[in-house]
């Protein structure tokens, strides 16, 4: 294909996906004078190059398509739904002649006389005028867009037609700095062929294999002379791997880009009002990931339209608004994606599933009694399942959401649904970052070693038969009673064929809880060594049967192993045992309402147990005595391709890392910080109050955890020794809490402080509300929620705190709501700023105390009003 072409359909086709999106804001906003520029452009720009490459079909009808968006530009035709639906169809009759363009270099045969004859009688009626002012575009922007007669295709001499001297040399004078400018843009980025992306992305994983290799090699030989350069070659390994694994991220947002023309089409087509909101289309994953959820995406969000949404009459006589939303919302939760496909829909009942699944029998009454609502509502996955009553064009069949599962499962991602009548319906999909290289637990099973990804792995439980874990049986399927709950466990030895007997399974073992969507299991397996990066090598085609494996790997002293599916060990499985007993169900809710927390518990500095909500954990490690290191004057490990400092929950005692130290990561962003333990007790889900606040620094208060006299940390005050600009933000992950008592919204776009703020404000008895973005907490503003007290962050992106607290003060709910600043820069200047914009009192992020105080002083004098 020439080369010129080849560009040509790149950036066309790059301009159709974005068009699609433009032309739908167009319609919801016809007086955006921005939004009619930039659309305008694009159109100006393909029916340009198409003339110049002798594309006349494609040339005549984006002419006509341009001539319609002139008038809307220029505010003499009213852009109406109608009218914009016939230019949208004007740019998919571009789309299907730039697809055979691609495949065959060459226009196909035909006209488009019909469809360009409605553009010109459109183009040449009377449309109703804008009112408002004519957009008011640059100079540059009149000279390089004005009338121009040699534009028309019917002009005698098109190609060499006369234009005047005196406008075109002013154009170039204005054009000639723009111009200077766009070429110091594309100078900053260039194409690179995707096949030279993946040949790259080859090759940075056979050098982390051999870098494994290297550094298996260097952990037997401890006095190495070459020590410090495999160090250094681990290290710049890991950055090479990182920046190769960038060139291949892509946002979210591209896979999204589709959907706002797909909701506008099925609305008109289904009769209803939907609008879509899409939250954190900048996150971003694999482009290989990113190719394969584009079909479960869309799928889902015709799902939500199709049957999640109701009619405007319906939803009118249910109290709610005529108009649907289906939400996107997509953001990073450790090593993985999670992406949320909602709407405010009918939702589904569950006994309409269950007699759905009995009817097609998949599932008979008896084995439908033993699960719990969550389980039975994943039916909707089976093939051939609907709940449509009648067949349309969009659904009804029984396929669509079985494929979804499948394309998901495939990556090794997990999907599921929530839903409750009338209250909506939810997907949540869980998807890992790429699928190149991974985080993986290395174990074995009768001297064979597996890995498992860490994204599946909850926890690991240690059993033994005189041990308060200890493998049991029931209804014949070995099983494990942890936290008052019943987990099925599958046995590796078995499953794989390793040994037919059941022996290990009274005795000691390992046991690794994990979760595939609704379901939570255990595999049950002899040992468990590190975790490691791992690059996965697809599985070998004599292999592609056994859905237990979704590929294998070379570890780092050269031996192959398999990867485990934790997708297909749950489907070969067949779990019919119910996941817990009726005392407990998965709410975790006792008698006030207040639901179960994980909670890990530790001792540190003494024989009594304390204890931390587990969401504040990053990771839990086992690290070498020997991989601590000392740098600035405090304890450090090299974590990860950087330095990790070591703090100790004891200041007055000097940290001695033990031969096996257990460590305590926490994370933000790329920064990890790790705290050092005597011993990691348990995990368990407990619902708890504090029974005795404290005095001493470091120390919230005292609880009853798992039968035993506990101190609850309060990690805010120990990390405060790594110093305040560890806590400065540069991801955002949205994220909503709920707590208890009089009402504190606490907006804030670090997770990590937000989990660590919350446990602090509800122990001292408010109820906490939180909000990752000042455009989440003022849409609560907006729906009229309210509070006693608002707590913000100062520096947050989009909307700062200053900007956020000028809004607050300018809105009619929370006008008189006091307000308290977190910041980790307490200046006069700072303080004054605040005040101006809204804020009572500024206070450091770090001191707890000095927040407890502050909240109290503010409320107080609402409570004297009182």
């Amino acid at each position: 294909m020439d080369d010129l072409l080849k560009e040509f359909l790149s950036e066309t086709i790059e301009n159709l996906g974005l068009l699609d999106s433009e032309l739908v804001r167009l319609e919801q906003n016809p007086q955006d004078p921005t939004l009619l520029q930039n659309i305008f452009r694009i159109v100006h720009t393909i029916k340009g190059t198409c003339g110049f490459l002798g594309l006349p079909r494609l040339q005549k009808l984006a002419h006509a398509g341009e001539n319609v968006l002139g008038r809307f530009r220029d505010g003499t035709l009213l852009a109406t739904p109608d009218a914009v639906g016939l230019v949208l169809a004007a740019v998919d009759g571009i789309k299907n002649i730039v697809n055979v363009l691609a495949a065959t270099q060459a226009e196909p045969a035909g006209d488009d006389a019909a469809l360009i004859a409605e553009l010109d009688r459109l183009a040449e009626s009377e449309g109703g005028t804008i009112e408002a002012a004519p957009p008011a575009v640059d100079a540059l922007a009149e000279a390089s867009n004005a009338p121009d007669p040699s534009d028309r295709l019917d002009h005698p001499d098109h190609a060499v037609a006369e234009k005047p001297v005196e406008p075109a040399k002013a154009a170039d004078s204005v054009a000639a700095p723009a111009q200077t400018q766009a070429a110091d843009i594309g100078a900053q980025a260039i194409r690179v062929n995707v096949d030279l992306l993946e040949d790259l992305m080859t090759i940075a994983s056979e050098l982390v294999l051999t870098r494994n290799q290297l550094m298996q090699i260097l952990r037997t030989q401890k006095d190495s002379v070459f020590g410090a350069a495999l160090q250094r070659l681990s290290q710049v390994t890991t950055e090479l791997q990182e920046g190769v694994m960038k060139t291949r991220m892509q946002p979210i947002g591209n896979a999204w880009a589709k959907l706002p023309r797909l909701v506008r089409d099925l609305a008109r087509d289904l009769g209803k009002k939907l609008d879509l909101r899409m939250i954190g289309a900048e996150t971003e994953l694999d482009r290989q990931v990113l190719e394969m959820v584009r079909d479960p995406l869309t799928h889902m969000v015709r799902n939500c339209a199709d049957h999640g949404i109701e009619t405007p009459a319906e939803r009118l006589a249910a109290g709610k608004p005529e108009t649907g939303t289906i939400t996107l919302n997509a953001h990073h939760v450790g090593g993985h994606i999670v992406v949320e496909i909602g709407d405010d829909g009918r939702g589904v009942a569950t006994d309409r599933i269950r007699k759905k699944a009995i009817a097609n029998g998949l599932a008979t009454e008896a084995e439908l009694a033993t699960m719990n609502e969550q389980q039975i509502q994943q039916f909707v996955f089976r093939p051939g399942f609907s709940t449509a009553e009648a067949i349309t064009n969009i659904s009804g069949r029984g396929v669509g959401l079985d494929v979804v599962r499948t394309n998901i499962e495939k990556i090794g991602g997990t999907v599921e649904l929530r839903t409750a009548p009338g209250k909506g319906t939810k997907f949540v999909i869980k998807i890992p970052l790429t699928l190149a290289i991974v985080s993986a637990l290395i174990v074995e099973c009768l001297n064979d070693r597996f890995a498992i990804p860490q994204i599946n792995v909850v926890e690991l439980v240690h059993t033994a038969a005189n041990s308060d874990h200890r493998v049991e049986r029931l209804k014949g399927v070995p099983v494990l009673r942890l936290r008052d709950k019943i987990l099925p466990l599958v046995s590796l030895r078995k499953m794989l064929g390793l040994a037919s007997d059941s022996s290990s399974e009274s005795g000691e073992t390992f046991v690794i809880v994990t979760q595939v969507g609704a379901q939570s299991f255990g595999i049950m397996v002899d040992r468990v060594f590190d975790t490691e990066e791992i690059v996965v090598k697809p599985v070998s085609p004599l292999l592609r049967d056994l859905s237990v494996y979704s590929g294998n790997t070379i570890l780092g002293d050269g031996s192959v192993v398999m990867i485990l599916d934790p997708n297909g060990i749950t489907a070969l499985a067949n779990f019919t045992i119910e996941e817990s007993d009726d005392k407990n169900a998965a709410q975790s809710e006792d008698k006030a309402g207040k639901r179960a927390e994980n909670v890990i518990l530790f001792r540190a500095g003494g024989t009594e147990p304390k204890a931390l909500p587990l969401e504040l954990v990053a990771r839990l490690e086992m690290l070498d005595g020997a991989a601590f290191e000392i740098a600035n004057g405090r304890a450090v490990v090299q974590y990860r391709g950087a330095l990790m400092p070591i703090l100790s929950l004891d200041p007055m005692s000097p940290f001695t890392p033990a031969n096996r130290q257990p460590i305590l990561v926490f994370a933000e962003g790329e920064r990890s910080i790790g705290v050092a333990v005597e011993e990691i007790i348990d995990i368990v889900e407990t619902v708890y109050s504090v029974d005795l606040l404290s005095e001493r620094p470091g120390i919230l208060g005292s609880a009853i955890i798992a039968g035993k006299a506990t101190d609850l940390i309060d990690i805010s005050y120990h990390l405060s020794a790594a110093g305040a600009h560890w806590f400065k933000k540069e991801t955002q992950i949205p994220f909503g809490a709920e707590g208890h008592a009089r009402r504190i919204l606490l907006v804030d776009d670090s997770p990590f402080l937000r989990n660590m703020l919350q446990p602090l404000l509800t122990t001292a008895g408010y109820e906490v509300v939180g909000a990752e973005s000042a455009e989440t907490a003022l849409k609560l503003c907006e729906e009229g929620e309210r509070f006693d007290l608002i707590i913000s962050d100062i520096e947050m992106p989009r909307i700062d705190g200053f900007g956020f607290a000028a809004k607050v003060r300018e809105s009619e709910n929370w006008r008189e709501t006091p307000l308290v600043a977190l910041t980790s820069h307490v200046s006069p200047k700072d303080e004054e700023r605040g005040r101006k914009s809204g804020f009572q009192r500024h206070v450091p992020k770090l001191d707890a105390n000095l927040l407890l105080k502050a909240i109290s002083e503010t409320l107080a004098p609402q409570k004297d009003a009182a």
